[in-house]
């Protein structure tokens, strides 16, 4: 009996309100390597995809906003889990798709394992560091609270396919935001994977939606959509980033201009988690207590 077999190629999908579809146009464009040797078939997402993503997003987010933050981390630290369990397949993903050795592969997947449970452990903590008590002239409290911004628009890195991606991504959502993902035009593949993990987590549909293809045919419908609050320009050359936050004043989006990152494994601090926080301030008189008119 002949030991040869055909190999079962994989189809690469969007991922949007937890569902894999495929583009409703029902285009695909070519992935290579750094050798142009050929990879899979990729969604060639359209402008209704972009609008359905934005759809599943609005959807996702009252639900995750409003959950617990200690929750929010429970479910992001699950999701590097998984990403752990499936360590091997992006070790071989990310390789093929920056031309990187198994080694220096295994390091930026690692870094980006890493980086996801880091930004687990912030959900519980950014709202004391951004937050607090302040000292007003007058009997009242007067407190500020970070809250989410809403939708998030991400163009994720288009050299650092998956460490790049996670170091957008999972910042967004830490805080209570939901995201609508343009993964790497030329190295789409890893963000697509991401969503077959986010998919067998506890994260729930909507939260994160990773769309394929062009990156500027993605991303103008979404600076322009009037359900979008806010756009991390991260993927975009200086040209489109200009075009881009043009559109996304209409209704006075947020917007994250790209930044310059020699590495994206450096440690990342707080900037991106605080980009997309509004800032809610409460008063409330504390009233007198005895003829003293002592307060508490």
């Amino acid at each position: 009996m002949s030991d040869a077999r055909l190999s079962v190629l994989k189809t690469y999908k969007l991922y949007v309100g937890g569902k894999f579809p495929r583009s409703e146009s029902g285009r695909v464009y070519e992935v290579t390597d750094s050798k142009q040797n050929w990879l899979a078939n990729a969604p060639l997402s359209s402008r209704k995809d972009a609008r359905d993503a934005v759809v599943a997003a609005r959807k996702a987010f009252g639900g995750w906003s409003g959950a617990t933050a200690y929750n929010r981390g429970q479910i992001l630290y699950r999701v590097a889990e998984m990403l752990e369990g499936r360590r091997d397949q992006y070790v071989r993903e990310v390789a093929a798709a920056e031309g990187l050795s198994k080694s220096k592969a295994a390091e930026q997947v690692n870094a980006a394992i890493d980086r996801w449970v880091w930004y687990a452990g912030w959900t519980d903590k950014i709202a004391q560091v951004v937050g607090g008590g302040n000292p007003v002239a007058g009997p009242f409290f007067n407190l500020s609270s970070p809250e989410p911004t809403g939708v998030v628009a991400v163009l994720a890195p288009q050299e650092s396919s998956f460490l790049g991606l996670v170091s957008v991504v999972a910042p967004v959502i830490a805080t209570g935001n939901t995201a609508v993902v343009i993964a790497s035009e030329k190295a789409p593949l890893p963000a697509l994977s991401l969503g077959e993990v986010l998919a067998t987590s506890d994260l729930p549909g909507g939260v994160v939606n990773i769309l394929s293809g062009r990156t500027a045919e993605i991303a103008t419908p979404l600076a322009a959509h009037q359900d979008v609050n806010a756009i991390d320009l991260a993927g975009a050359d200086e040209a489109l980033a200009k075009e881009l936050e043009i559109a996304a004043a209409d209704n006075l989006k947020r917007v994250l201009r790209p930044q310059p990152v020699d590495d994206w494994a450096a440690a990342p601090g707080t900037e991106r988690m605080t980009a997309f926080l509004e800032t809610k301030t409460v008063w409330h008189p504390t009233g007198s207590l005895g003829a003293s008119g002592s307060a508490y």
